[in-house]
């Protein structure tokens, strides 16, 4: 029994040890020569025209606003008006009981015509007293007391006059007209409200949408290092480029039309540390409308030598620096501290540390280290899905 238990420990160890043999023997013929070169791709760096845009959170707001108040006291008798429809300047809105209104002009206008009627008698009079004074035939004092009562007849012509328009102005002012075009929000009051006269709460608002201004914010920080890189030539300045703004929508969709900028507010809000910038929008199909949050794209402008590198090639050390792996004359891998400006599409911009010419490791990067000897093929972006070349650089630079 011992021996045939020993001899089958010796078999099966026989077997063990011609399984390794060959399993060792089949690893090895699989593994690369020693000594060879590491493959990695690499794009050439050149540099390119490149539009710089800035996004920027805003809202919407109307560029007409007009809340619509009852300048005399009365019963609201009628609305006339849909509410949410477009109304025309001049057009009434509001009809408030015009009665005690018009009792009052007619009150005016009568005493004003009693004034006329008694002014040709009392200039007679007058007249008359200064061909008696010279004469002597009559007293001073009556004659002063004649052109008196002209002077004040006169007078009360003039205050009744007055008298008379104003009621006139408050009579027409019992209908409640559109100070502005535009649409036209809900009613706060209805058919036999008692209002008054410049009272706190508006009977209605009109807002003017089209165009729509888009009010976003910029920090001082961003403004100054924008006024920085067009004093020190990064960015070339151009008017009409800088102007054009493209408007995103809340879902993420672009907005049809493109916006102009404005201007920039002069003064800083002390709480956020940033400026108001206004973007003038056109709406023809009202699809804006106020209050709105929306992003813009502002064009700050044209950098004529942007360095593009695919963000994939680089990589950051434990302070979060940004580095790369570039391949010099001699087949060496060096590595590269560089300074990113801002993402464009899948790329970085690189500000500093990269020279146009040289090459940047994007594939292979874990497998080789400075100092090592690579051989170098070009890098093919989504070789996997096109088979194509690198594609150009996107025409419009997103900051994050």
């Amino acid at each position: 029994m011992r021996i045939n238990n020993r001899a089958k420990l010796i078999v099966s160890a026989g077997l063990l040890s011609g399984f390794l043999l060959l399993t060792g023997c089949g690893q090895s013929s699989n593994k690369t020569p020693a000594g060879g070169p590491t493959e990695v791709a690499v794009v050439t760096i050149q540099p390119q025209q490149v539009v710089i845009t800035t996004e920027l959170t805003g809202r919407t707001s109307a560029n007409l606003v007009a809340e619509v108040r009852p300048q005399v006291g009365g019963i609201i008798q009628k609305r006339l008006f849909t509410e949410g429809a477009d109304v025309k300047a001049g057009q009434v809105l509001f009809k408030i009981d015009p009665a005690h209104f018009q009792a009052i002009h007619d009150n005016a206008k009568a005493a004003l015509g009693r004034s006329e009627a008694n002014l040709s008698a009392i200039r007679l009079r007058a007249d008359r007293m200064r061909e008696l004074v010279a004469d002597k035939a009559v007293s001073q004092q009556e004659y002063d007391d004649a052109a008196a009562a002209l002077k004040q007849n006169q007078a009360d012509i003039q205050f009744w006059k007055a008298t008379v328009e104003t009621a006139s102005i408050n009579l027409k002012y019992s209908s409640v007209t559109a100070p502005i075009s535009g649409r036209i929000g809900r009613s706060s009051v209805t058919e036999g409200a008692l209002v008054t006269a410049s009272q706190p709460l508006a009977l209605a608002t009109i807002q003017r949408m089209d165009p729509m201004y888009v009010d976003v914010t910029q920090s001082t920080t961003e403004l100054m290092n924008l006024r920085r890189r067009l004093e020190d030539g990064s960015l070339n300045h151009n008017v009409k480029v800088r102007n054009k703004v493209r408007v995103l929508m809340e879902d993420n969709t672009k907005y049809p039309w493109e916006g102009v900028l404005q201007f920039r507010d002069v003064t800083v809000d002390p709480t956020t540390g940033s400026v108001i910038l206004r973007v003038v929008v056109p709406n023809p199909k009202g699809v804006l409308l106020p209050g709105m949050f929306v992003r813009a794209e502002l064009e700050e402008g044209i950098n004529e030598k942007a360095l593009l590198v695919p963000q994939q090639a680089v990589t950051r050390d434990p302070k979060g620096n940004p580095l790369m792996l570039t391949v010099d004359a001699q087949g060496k891998v060096q590595q590269r501290e560089i300074t990113v400006d801002r993402a464009i599409g899948d790329k970085w911009l690189v500000s500093s540390g990269l020279a146009p010419g040289e090459r940047v490791i994007v594939e292979g990067i874990q497998k080789v280290k400075p100092g090592a000897s690579v051989k170098v093929v070009p890098f093919v972006e989504n070789a996997g899905k096109t088979g194509g070349a690198d594609k150009p650089a996107a025409p419009h630079a997103k900051a994050n």
